[in-house]
């Protein structure tokens, strides 16, 4: 089998962007999708389905003996259960029975009007809460939200459970499905009800669709110790993002920066070959960016073609929100090009997507592949480690306050969002005393303060508005690069090694 054709389909966890795919063959976006580029590559991802199905199915024969068992159930319910069934129901369950007997999140089956339903989002704009998610122990789960998005602003955090949409249970849906009840119009809104691991009570977060930004590389300098620092921010890896990024790095050499700082934190991967040429440009030549490895161990390596390494220290920063294709990167940037990463351990996807196409408009999406780093290393449920471990402040973590005005949060209460509201306050300055989720005296006396410098009656008790006003607080504090931990750790650690006194 020749892998290294075969791998150019997706390298992004089975993901679906609450209204799109900008990354379709195998990772979806919530969002829906519009002038992104995709329809060369989805023509390209068809063909390749096509092929790989016939490869993997030559003729499309199949031995009679392998499936007798199976036909001779289907014949006994179809005509002799109790009541009268839809044969077509029962070749979709199997077919669905199959998919989730692999345990594998990342691989899913969507029957003819799921896929053509999804499909049709794609081509509109792209608009949603901007996070990736996965089917995980039978739950919709959140991967990474996107930088900058609604998700991200609301609060959503990797591995935060999808329990309800607008108030009816997930339970029984399929990926696709939940994900098309959470897509949208922008300016709508959408109450996911979240179970968060470490939290005793799940709560509900309000999310206003919005569009999400299309480009995918964005850049900026910082001046540090007499330095220029450039960073370039990769969000997702798209068919244009190689592009973009040799722009943005162009433009950055040509303001004569003393290093690069390259960020692929919350980024949910993307396409195999836009890695690949990113990675050209900057892992020293003749060093592996990738290995793909096949069912029969068969290993393909992807190796850097570029010409002239650079001359400027790069440290690349990472957390539990880059996933696949950022993990690619990151795994060559420590491994190949012997830089620092900063930040926290990666997601842990090691495997590749491919679309496969049935024929009658259902569609497999299937792990084909496993990817390793440059020296050789399985990532897949590990993660990609940093080199200098930084975490950021504990209010970067928070989900916004699940709090109404029939039921605020008051003095002598206590539970998990209490618990979340006086880290909110302890992060804007306040000090409640305490962060263990009893609503004292003093935490009161905080709230008091907190609504007297937002010009809201000062009644200590934590209404919908107040809750809303400490939250806008905390998103504008998390949003400043003064208070990014791992940013200014990066920043501080290219400037060590450019050598500057």
């Amino acid at each position: 089998m020749d892998i290294s054709s075969k791998a150019m389909g997706l390298i992004a966890a089975v993901a679906i962007v609450a209204g799109g795919g900008g990354l379709y063959a195998g990772s979806n976006f919530l969002g829906d999708n519009e002038d992104r580029g995709q329809e060369p590559a989805d023509e390209a991802a068809t063909e390749a389905s096509v092929n790989l199905a016939e490869e993997l199915n030559p003729g499309g024969q199949t031995s009679d003996g392998d499936f007798e068992k199976v036909h001779h159930a289907f014949e006994i319910i179809s005509q002799q259960y109790v009541e009268e069934v839809d044969e077509d129901l029962l070749i979709e369950g199997a077919i669905e029975g199959m998919v989730e007997k692999l345990e594998d999140p990342h691989s899913v089956y969507m029957d003819q009007e799921t896929a053509t339903q999804f499909t049709e989002s794609l081509d509109s704009h792209f608009e949603g809460i901007g996070a990736e998610v996965s089917m995980t122990d039978g739950y919709v789960t959140i991967v990474a939200p996107f930088r900058d998005s609604p998700a991200e602003e609301a609060g959503l955090q990797p591995n935060d459970q999808v329990v309800e949409i607008d108030g009816e249970s997930t339970e029984g849906l399929s990926l696709y499905e939940a994900v098309l009840e959470i897509r949208g119009e922008k300016g709508t809104v959408v109450n996911l009800t979240i179970s968060r691991p470490g939290n005793s009570d799940s709560f509900t977060v309000e999310v206003e669709r919005d569009e999400i930004p299309v480009e995918t590389v964005r850049s900026e300098t910082y001046e540090h110790k007499g330095q220029t620092v450039g960073v370039l921010e990769i969000t997702s890896f798209s068919e244009n993002t190689s592009h973009e990024f040799t722009e943005h790095l162009e433009n950055l050499e040509n303001e004569d920066i003393d290093g690069l700082i390259v960020d692929v934190r919350g980024n949910p991967g993307g396409y195999l070959n836009s890695v690949e040429e990113i990675g050209d440009q900057i892992i020293p030549q003749g060093e592996s960016i990738v290995q793909i490895e096949s069912r029969e161990g068969e290993v393909a390596s992807y190796v850097s073609s570029l010409e002239e390494e650079k001359d400027y220290p790069v440290v690349g920063v990472i957390d539990r929100g880059s996933v696949s294709a950022s993990e690619i990167l990151a795994g060559a940037l420590k491994e190949a090009g012997d830089y620092d990463l900063v930040g926290e351990t990666t997601y842990g996807k090691g495997t590749v997507q491919q679309p496969i196409q049935l024929g009658d408009g259902s569609e497999l999406k299937l792990s084909l592949f496993k990817w390793l780093t440059s020296d050789g290393n399985d990532i897949n449920e590990v993660g990609v480690e940093p080199t200098v471990e930084v975490q950021q402040p504990e209010y970067f973590y928070l989900a916004a306050l699940a709090v109404d005005d029939e039921e605020p949060l008051e003095k002598d209460s206590m539970g998990d969002q209490i618990r979340a509201a006086q880290e909110m306050l302890t992060g804007l300055g306040y000090e409640t005393g305490r962060t263990d989720g009893y609503f004292d005296a003093q935490t009161e006396r905080a709230v008091q303060a907190f609504q007297n410098s937002s010009d809201i009656e000062a009644t200590g008790i934590i209404d919908e508005e107040t809750a809303n006003a400490m939250h806008q607080e905390l998103v504008e504090l998390v949003r400043d690069p003064d208070n990014d931990e791992q940013l200014k750790t990066a920043i501080e650690l290219v400037v060590e090694q450019s050598g500057a006194e």
